[in-house]
Order: C-alpha cells, then sequence, then structure tokens
C-alpha cells in the first residue's frame, strides 16, 4: 500500500492495492475520520485531503465534531462498578432490572451515540420514542420513563467521573405541569372507631371457631398499626425481642419502645399507650420466643374483608384504603391531637 503522509503525519494519504483511488485519514476527536478523494491523481488528492483536513479542523473547534467514549462505553463501566461497590446494600432485583433497563431501551436509542451528543434535546427524542414506540402500543408509565431517564443520568455520571464528559447535560421533563397533588387515603376518628370496634366483635364472637386466633391477630394489628404510625413492612419485621414495655418519662405513660427495622434502616419509634394492651395480648396468646415475628401474618385479605362489609374500602375521593392507611390514620391524630409535625 502506497501512503503519503501531510501536516506531520497528522494526516494521512494512502491508495490500496485494490483500488485506483486515493484514500486519505486523520485522527480527531478522539477517532479516526477517513474519506476517498475519488481521484487517482496524486496532487488532485492532496488538494481534497488538505481542503477536508481543515474543515474537520473547524468543526472541532466549533464544537461540531464530536469524539471520545460512546453511551456504550460509559454503560459497560458504570455496571461494572455498580454491581461491585453496591453488592449487599441494593435489593438484587433492582440491579438486575436496572441493568434490564440500560440493556432493552437505552443502549438500542443511545449506544452508538458519543457520550458529548447525548443533550438535552436528545433527552427529549427518548422520551418521545418511548412513547410512540410503547410496547403493544401502550404509552409507558410516567414512572416508567422516571426509571429510565434515571439509569441515564447514572451512566452519564460514570461518564462524569472518568472525565469522558466535563458536565452531564440538564435531563429534566420539559413543559412539565405540576404534579397532582393526591391525598392519601386514612381513617376519620369516627372511621376508625367503627373499624376496630367491628375487628373487636370478630375476635370475640368468631364467624367459625378456626377463624378465631386470625381475627384476633388481626385486631390487634389494626391497634398496634394505628398506635405506631409504623409502615406494614416495618410491623412485619418486628420480633418481640425488639419491643419494651417501658414508662414514658414526658408523659409518665407506660408505652412501647421498638427497634424498628425498616427501609430506612434501624430506628427507634415510641408508641402511644393504646398499643400496650394489644402488645401484651399477642404475647400471652403466642407464648413466643424473643426471635419469633410479632405478626407472622399481616392478614391483608381479611383486612380487605372487613373493610368492605364496612364500606370503608375507598375513602371519599376513591382512594383505595389498605393496612399502610392506619399509618396515616396514625399521623393525622396525632396532628389533630396538637403534635408538632
Amino acid at each position: 500500500m502506497t501512503t503519503h503522509e501531510l501536516y506531520g503525519g497528522k494526516l494521512h494519504l494512502y491508495k490500496r492495492p485494490n483500488s485506483r483511488h486515493w484514500q486519505c485519514s486523520t485522527f480527531l476527536a478522539g477517532r479516526n475520520h477517513r474519506k476517498t478523494t475519488k481521484t487517482d491523481s496524486l496532487e488532485h488528492a492532496k488538494e481534497i485531503a488538505d481542503d477536508w483536513y481543515l474543515g474537520l479542523k473547524v468543526k472541532q473547534k466549533s464544537g461540531e465534531l464530536v469524539g471520545g467514549k460512546t453511551f456504550a462505553d460509559a454503560a459497560t463501566q458504570f455496571l461494572r462498578e455498580y454491581e461491585i461497590i453496591t453488592e449487599g446494600q441494593r435489593n438484587p432485583r433492582w440491579v438486575l432490572r436496572l441493568k434490564s433497563i440500560i440493556r432493552v431501551h437505552l443502549l438500542p436509542f443511545f449506544g452508538d451515540k458519543r457520550l458529548a451528543e447525548i443533550t438535552p434535546g436528545l433527552a427529549q427524542e427518548y422520551r418521545i420514542h418511548r412513547v410512540q414506540n410503547g410496547f403493544n402500543g401502550r404509552r409507558p408509565a410516567r414512572n416508567t420513563l422516571l426509571r429510565e431517564i434515571t439509569a441515564l443520568r447514572q451512566v452519564l455520571k460514570t461518564a462524569q467521573r472518568h472525565q469522558w464528559i466535563d458536565f452531564v447535560p440538564d435531563l429534566s421533563e420539559p413543559f412539565r405541569a405540576s404534579t397532582k397533588i393526591a391525598h392519601r387515603a386514612w381513617f376519620s376518628p369516627q372511621e376508625y372507631r367503627l373499624l376496630y370496634q367491628t375487628t373487636r366483635q370478630k375476635a370475640q364472637t368468631p364467624e367459625n371457631k378456626r377463624w378465631r386466633w386470625e381475627a384476633e391477630q388481626l385486631h390487634d394489628l389494626v391497634l398496634f398499626m394505628a398506635n405506631t404510625g409504623l409502615r406494614p413492612d416495618e410491623v412485619a419485621r418486628i420480633q418481640y425481642r425488639d419491643v419494651t414495655i417501658a414508662k414514658d418519662q414526658a408523659t409518665g405513660e407506660v408505652i412501647l419502645e421498638i427497634e424498628v427495622r425498616g427501609k430506612r434502616g434501624v430506628g427507634h419509634c415510641k408508641s402511644t399507650a393504646g398499643a400496650v394492651v394489644p402488645f401484651r395480648r399477642l404475647r400471652k396468646r403466642n407464648n413466643p420466643q424473643r426471635a419469633d415475628r410479632v405478626f407472622p401474618k399481616m392478614h391483608q385479605k381479611y383486612f380487605n374483608s372487613v373493610l368492605g362489609e364496612l364500606d370503608l374500602k375507598f375513602d371519599r375521593d376513591g382512594n383505595r384504603r389498605t393496612l399502610y392507611s392506619l399509618r396515616h390514620s396514625y399521623i393525622c391524630f396525632r396532628l389533630m391531637e396538637g403534635a408538632d409535625i
């Protein structure tokens, strides 16, 4: 292969053995660029290559010539780092979901793009692409798109840490209206009274003797949650050794002090006095070991059945009530009593 070098070796002119035309190549902005001169004249080829090279230099200076790592490079690096650094700290199912988001949605759209080409405008084009090409013609949910943009942002932050880009572009959603204010479903004091009176009646006189234990457990669960404000997942993890009956120095009342393990790590909860009697009943009924869970079952189906009987499944705004509503009721009751927010 015949070659010539121009500009101190920065521009190469060459002719392949099986071609009569001269080719030119250069390395700019992190990648190789090639062009055929479409001529067999060396002098004419030099002029064409010179004009082409100077044109590329102008584009590089103005920022039009994009080079460097691709999004696929950054995604590979991100997944490698993320899986190692968060091992044991993030749910493995979430890590798999993140991999799936990048593989199924982000890489087909951004994969071959240079990192410098990923702009707010391109991110908006991605949103439009997803909306127009949803699964089975269905528009993806808002939270689905948010997760995908979050994954995109994390990949670009990895690229920034490795100095492959100078900054992460603004990926916020344009034209976004204020999000709807949604009020969480809760039980008013009157509705809560009706609920616990009903569960108490079912515990005392169950429809079937085989259901007595479950009815008693549900009644104590309702009282326990409404007097501690704990989340259902936190209640499900509580063991008997996590709960201490103590006297509150501030109020002089006997309360429960609970060591809580939930989504925010380990914390401590002080109940109201109304949680003590249900806990004592639970301890007497179940004769537990210290490591036994206070509520081995959360009785969601039974709870929903009771709500259906009382026509309390939905609040007046149509919001569905669940066990979580007992936490919101606790918060509202405390605020109504004048507790500091």
